[in-house]
C-alpha cells in the first residue's frame, strides 16, 4: 500500500456480496483499508486472486466458528495457505443458541489456528467471540504469546471486565454501526481506549437504511464514534487511521 487510506473497514465479507470484484472496486475507489475476511479456507483462493492487485484490500484466511463442525477437515488446507497472508479471520468461538453444541469442536479448531499463528509469527487476527469472550481470551493467553501475533476482537459483546482484560492483553476492537445503535454497545465502546479502536462494517450482515451496508461504508460509524467521544468527525477519522497504521506496522 503506497497511499494512505482515508478510512478503515477491518472486517467485511466482500465475497458474500453479489459480485466480489465490484465489492473490491468500491473499497479501492473510496480508499478504504479493508480486511476481506473469509469463512472457510476453500474460499480464500478466489478472494486472494481477485484482490491481488488491490491497493487497499487485504484478504484474511478464516474458518468461521459457525462452520467449525462441518469444515474442521479444512484445517490442513488452512495450514498450507497460512504462509500466503499476514491476516487471519474470521475465526473464534460462538456459544449462541444455534452453535453452543459444537463448542468442543470450535475450541479445538480455534486453538489449532492460534497455535499455527504462534508458530508462524506476525499474524493479525480478526476474532469472533459471541457469548465466549472469557474463553476466547483464555485460549489466546494459552496459545498465542503477545510477541507472536496481534488480535482484533470483532463486534465485541463481552462484559466490562472482559473488555478491560482484553485491553490489558493488547487487543484491538473493530466496531460497527449496529453496535453503536444499542446502549449496551455504546457502553462497551465508551470504556475502550481510543487508540485501540478500528471501524468495520461486517457487511453484508449489517443493514444501513434498509439494505446491506456498502463495503467500506464506515462513515456513519466514524460519526457515531466521534459523537460518543466528543470529538470532531475529522479528528476521529484521523485517530482511526493512526490506530490502523500502528496495528499493521
Amino acid at each position: 500500500m503506497t497511499r494512505k487510506p482515508d478510512q478503515v473497514d477491518f472486517h467485511c465479507h466482500l465475497d458474500l456480496y453479489p459480485d466480489l470484484a465490484t465489492a473490491i472496486a468500491i473499497c479501492e475507489s473510496s480508499r478504504t483499508a479493508t480486511l476481506a475476511v473469509t469463512t472457510t479456507p476453500k474460499a480464500f483462493r478466489r478472494n486472494i486472486q481477485l484482490a491481488r492487485s488491490s491497493e487497499f484490500v487485504r484478504v484474511a484466511l478464516g474458518l468461521h466458528p459457525h462452520l467449525a463442525e462441518d469444515r474442521q477437515g479444512e484445517l490442513l488446507l488452512f495450514e498450507a495457505l497460512l504462509p500466503e497472508t499476514r491476516y487471519v479471520g474470521e475465526i473464534g468461538l460462538d456459544a449462541g443458541p444455534r452453535y453452543y453444541r459444537s463448542m468442543p469442536t470450535q475450541e479445538m479448531v480455534f486453538r489449532k489456528i492460534l497455535s499455527m499463528c504462534a508458530t508462524s509469527g506476525g499474524k493479525i487476527l480478526s476474532v469472533h467471540s459471541v457469548r465466549t469472550a472469557g474463553r476466547v481470551l483464555d485460549h489466546i493467553d494459552e496459545c498465542l504469546p503477545r510477541d507472536r501475533g496481534k488480535v482484533v476482537l470483532h463486534w465485541f459483546s463481552g462484559s466490562a471486565a472482559e473488555a478491560s482484560r482484553a485491553v490489558q492483553a493488547g487487543c484491538y476492537f473493530s466496531v460497527n454501526q449496529a453496535m453503536l445503535e444499542k446502549p449496551r454497545g455504546r457502553e462497551i465502546v465508551a470504556q475502550l481506549p481510543l487508540d485501540r479502536i478500528l471501524t468495520e462494517t461486517d457487511g453484508p450482515f449489517v443493514d444501513i437504511d434498509g439494505g446491506p451496508v456498502t463495503p467500506g461504508g464506515v462513515l456513519p460509524t466514524i460519526k457515531s464514534l466521534a459523537a460518543l467521544s466528543e470529538l470532531a468527525t475529522a479528528d476521529m477519522a484521523n485517530q482511526l487511521i493512526r490506530n490502523w497504521i500502528k496495528l499493521v506496522s
